[in-house]
């Protein structure tokens, strides 16, 4: 693409991004609005609604990366998810339309849409940027980084403009006697129709991986499968050496994984990372050990990346909510009273929003590239997952802080930071201290665990056809 080493694909991908992230913040922008003044929603149901909504959008991206990992591949679950998504901003919009029933089915319609929306742009965020890390070889490594850049740029464009346009579209248009939001929903619709056909148009030139089964997926059953076993045991069972040996007889891989991930970051020199000639990093599916790692790594992320973001997000929508639902009428009966001026100037704010953007656009950035690269094909996507995760889990501690613990704001304010700045001493240190892996070494090593496994399934299973073979009196 240009002369670069940029395959056209990406193209199609940066701008299904762009109207999809057009798509979900434009409804977002009039969503508080369209609560107070459509469906008569006081302010704190409102608010707790709509913030539940945003959290779920980055709770539902473990869902969508484990059906692209395990079963269908990312390019099929971004597909078959933005439908799920169209049809949520289709009922979404319906639902606006006066016309369509009375409030009982604005509000059913309301919320059945928001859910579907939830599920389908928390479903393909981290698929897509896995997928476009996917277009390029394995000798391009610095295009890759510079990718995320660019897709995040697609963000924050498609972000900027739908937060202008949707609510010109709402106060200025009229329809059906009052505020246009059916078609403040509608044309974020649109910009979601007009991703996926985009999307499905480049369909002939991307690299599709088939999914590779998601081991972290199997993990979670090989434990579940111990825990299950070791309770349904029967009372003359023999003891095991350790409680995972109850899911020995199914899991006897995914046994060793658990056991290895644990020692991996505490006990990096331990002989369980190590192989039979002492090489280091070639243990036993070293590659979910070392994407597990690299989840620990994002543990105190969420302080981090959403500790102070949305807290000043979370006033200024009160303010503008403040300013929005006034009734001009009402204002003219209203006592004045003369407030003394404020000696700081609103300026002063400028130097914080700088310094607050640029250590966002570097931290996502990073984040992005370093959630693709540490993690082996298979589990991409899940890593993705994991990083969206702390933004839902940031949020969460934003209502938690801001809602519930009934603190004045610049009380708030010290705590967030007083967190920011603990938080930043712990992550430096275990950045410190982790080792970064070679992603093409990472697949490797992947592949050959699978194989390896694969193979004791194999003779598992042709031991067992052999043994069914055999005449009753000699199978013992």
């Amino acid at each position: 693409m240009c002369g670069s080493n940029y395959p056209l694909s990406i193209a199609f991908i940066v701008v299904n991004e762009f109207c999809e992230r057009f798509s979900y913040y434009g409804m977002k922008a009039v969503l508080t609005l369209y609560f107070i003044h459509y469906l008569h929603w006081n302010k704190n149901l409102s608010t707790a609604v709509y913030h539940a909504f945003s959290g779920l959008c980055y709770f539902t991206p473990i869902i969508g990366a484990i059906i692209a990992d395990s079963w269908l591949g990312k390019f099929k679950t971004i597909i078959y998810l933005s439908i799920v998504y169209v049809i949520g901003h289709v009922i979404k919009s319906v639902g606006a339309i006066p016309d369509v029933g009375d409030s009982t089915v604005h509000i059913s319609l309301s919320m059945l849409g928001l859910i579907l929306i939830a599920f389908g742009t928390g479903g393909i965020k981290p698929c897509v940027a896995a997928f476009g890390g996917d277009q390029f070889e394995e000798e391009h490594t610095e295009e890759r980084r510079k990718f995320f850049s660019i897709f995040y740029m697609s963000i924050n464009a498609g972000s900027v403009l739908s937060t202008i346009i949707t609510p010109i579209l709402r106060g200025d248009v009229q329809c059906f006697g009052g505020d246009c939001y059916a078609l403040a929903f509608g044309v974020p619709a649109a910009l979601m129709v007009i991703a996926t056909v985009v999307f499905i148009a480049g369909s002939g030139l991307y690299n599709k991986g088939p999914p590779e089964g998601n081991v972290l997926l199997n993990v979670c059953k090989c434990i579940g499968c111990a825990i299950s076993n070791r309770w349904r045991r029967p009372k003359n069972s023999p003891k095991r050496d350790h409680w995972l040996d109850w899911a020995e007889e199914k899991y006897s891989v995914y046994k060793q994984c658990v056991l290895i991930s644990v020692l991996w970051y505490f006990l990096p020199e331990t002989s369980y990372s190590r192989d039979q000639n002492g090489a280091e990093g070639a243990g036993p599916l070293h590659s979910i050990t070392h994407m597990l790692n690299a989840l620990l790594i994002l543990v105190f992320i969420p302080i981090f990346d959403m500790g102070v973001y949305p807290l000043i997000g979370l006033y200024w929508f009160t303010i503008c909510l403040f300013f929005f639902s006034q009734d001009p009428n009402s204002l003219t009966h209203n006592k004045m009273v003369d407030v003394q001026p404020n000696n700081i100037h609103i300026a002063w704010q400028i130097p914080q929003y700088v310094l607050i953007t640029a250590g966002e656009v570097m931290f996502s950035i990073t984040g992005l590239e370093f959630s693709y690269s540490q993690a082996p094909a298979s589990m991409k996507s899940v890593l993705q997952a994991g990083w969206l995760l702390t933004v839902a889990f940031g949020n969460v501690i934003v209502l938690i802080v801001a809602e519930g613990a009934g603190m004045e704001q610049w009380t708030e304010f010290l705590l967030f930071a007083a967190l920011l700045v603990a938080v930043s001493i712990i992550f430096s240190i275990m950045s410190y201290f982790y080792t970064y892996a070679d992603p093409d070494q990472l697949n490797k090593l992947f592949n050959e665990e699978a194989n390896e496994g694969n193979m004791d399934d194999l003779k598992k299973e042709k031991d067992r056809m052999h043994m069914k073979d055999l005449p009753k009196g000699t199978k013992m």
